[in-house]
């Protein structure tokens, strides 16, 4: 079943291995970018050892184990209570604790720490995920921490996240870190043609604006990624040809509305896409390597009306706001912080 996921074959191999082996960490730390898969390469780890089919450390896929392992029932509500437990699938010993809202809750991980001391039901193993695990807060991580330093011999937990820096130094030592790394531009595209939803021309753009990431991929809808795009595009002619400064601000507007809430980061990151872009063609490197390739006429207009340096600074300015959306900022006045220093050339 790991030749089913997209990418990190390296990591498919590393895996396969531990399951032929039998020799397995009782905790692990997927760690990198987010969307590359890693839930579901955790689920299909566990899938390995409940299958009753295993071959070549794999699960099979096909056994009414590894189907009901990979069933999960984990509710769409904004009731705190109901996240207080680890959710299990209709297999007994694969289990996984997920956040409610920003916070995985310290009752959630003591359900685990209960539940990782019982026996197997059915299988050789139980295992227990834990989704976004830089959400534990620390009564959380230091629930966690007590099952990591006594752990039960036929149990394994599996952390999933793409901020491993965001958890305790006492967590990353007990774990087996596994680490995943952005899925190729072709490999995306291609996957993303055998899904039928994308022409080869929607299917080039969203792998590239996809940054390595799967679920990012498949989250984009190119038309509207297109106006999105065509709206950052303005942004930096505004700054780079015109000099128009209303235009600036029109835009910032329209970038921070509530409307456009969801998009926020992601439309920074089509910005930082383009000024990479830009800074790739000023050092005069292959075009090859331009994220919107199809905009390279354009692009490299705005390449002959600025400076490398400024550049450099604009990609570190727009990373350091994609940073900070974690909190609570107000995004009108960072945008038009942001958009009024590029523009102060």
């Amino acid at each position: 079943m790991f030749k089913d996921l997209i990418g990190n074959d390296r990591v498919k191999e590393s895996l396969r291995r531990l399951q032929r082996s039998g020799r397995i960490a009782n905790a692990f730390l997927f760690a990198g970018p987010e969307g590359v898969g890693k839930k579901q390469f955790a689920l299909r780890l566990a899938a390995s050892f409940v299958c009753q089919n295993p071959s070549d450390g794999e699960a099979c896929g096909a056994c009414a184990a590894c189907h009901r392992a990979a069933a999960f029932n984990i509710p769409k509500s904004d009731k705190k209570d109901d996240f207080k437990q680890v959710f299990f699938s209709e297999h007994p010993d694969v289990g996984m604790v997920v956040p409610f809202n920003k916070n995985i809750l310290v009752d959630a991980v003591r359900d685990l720490e209960r539940e990782a001391n019982f026996r197997p039901y059915e299988a050789r193993a139980r295992f227990f995920i834990i989704d976004e695990a830089d959400k534990m807060n620390d009564a959380a991580s230091n629930a966690l921490l007590k099952t990591l330093e006594e752990p039960p011999a036929a149990s394994h937990i599996i952390l999933v996240t793409s901020r491993p820096d965001s958890l305790l130094q006492t967590i990353l030592s007990r774990c087996q870190i596994v680490r995943f790394a952005p899925v190729a531009d072709s490999e995306i595209e291609e996957f993303l043609m055998t899904t039928g939803r994308f022409s080869p021309d929607d299917a080039r753009l969203t792998a590239r604006l996809a940054e390595g990431s799967v679920g990012r991929a498949l989250a984009l809808d190119p038309d509207d990624a297109r106006a999105r795009r065509g709206r950052m595009m303005e942004v930096l002619e505004s700054i780079l040809i015109r000099a128009d400064r209303a235009t600036l601000l029109s835009a910032s507007e329209t970038l921070a509305d509530a409307k456009n809430k969801d998009n926020f980061e992601s439309d920074l990151k089509i910005l930082e896409s383009l000024i990479h872009d830009i800074w790739t063609l000023k050092l005069a490197a292959d075009p090859a390597r331009l994220v919107n390739s199809d905009l390279a006429n354009h692009l490299s207009r705005f390449a002959q009306n600025s400076r490398a340096g400024e550049l450099t600074t604009w990609l570190r300015e727009t990373e350091l706001l994609r940073g900070r959306t974690e909190v609570n900022i107000n995004k009108r006045i960072a945008a038009d912080a942001l958009f009024m220093e590029m523009a102060s050339r």
